[in-house]
């Protein structure tokens, strides 16, 4: 079986994400997670847009980073995005974050699908995609 390939997505340290010591903040680094779940849903044909006219929506009910070293203005991430866990109703994706491939910051985001306030199942095409992301089958 073929170990699952991550979507990697470059993104550059902007001055408004540094702090007085032009070290990335820490705040910006999720923000540079947000972007990159967004580009890797959209490369599975997905947007959170496009599933409101469902009536759902997409709160993070887990966030968490760590930071291994500080990234600097201008530095150019890649930051890979794999998914860790598809359940029922919420699903788990997985950053790991390096610049010249050396480790810089790793992180996860836990998403749930929301209708009228209560968890509700993911749509099914959209669970069946996460579960594939990264595969052969994915294409």
């Amino acid at each position: 079986m073929a170990v699952p390939q991550p979507f990697v997505w470059q993104s550059r340290v902007a001055f408004v994400d540094t702090d007085a010591s032009q070290r990335i903040h820490y705040t910006a680094m999720l923000k540079h997670f947000e972007a990159a779940e967004s580009e890797f849903l959209r490369s599975l044909g997905f947007h959170y847009r496009d599933l409101k006219p469902l009536g759902l929506d997409w709160p993070r009910v887990h966030v968490d980073c760590d930071y291994l070293s500080p990234p600097y203005y201008d530095d150019l991430m890649d930051i890979a995005v794999s998914v860790e866990r598809v359940g029922r109703t919420s699903f788990t994706l997985a950053f790991d974050v390096t610049i010249a491939g050396a480790g810089v910051s790793k992180g996860r985001i836990t998403v749930v699908c929301v209708r009228n306030g209560k968890a509700h199942p993911l749509p099914e095409a959209f669970a069946e995609k996460l579960s594939r992301a990264g595969t052969d089958e994915a294409i």
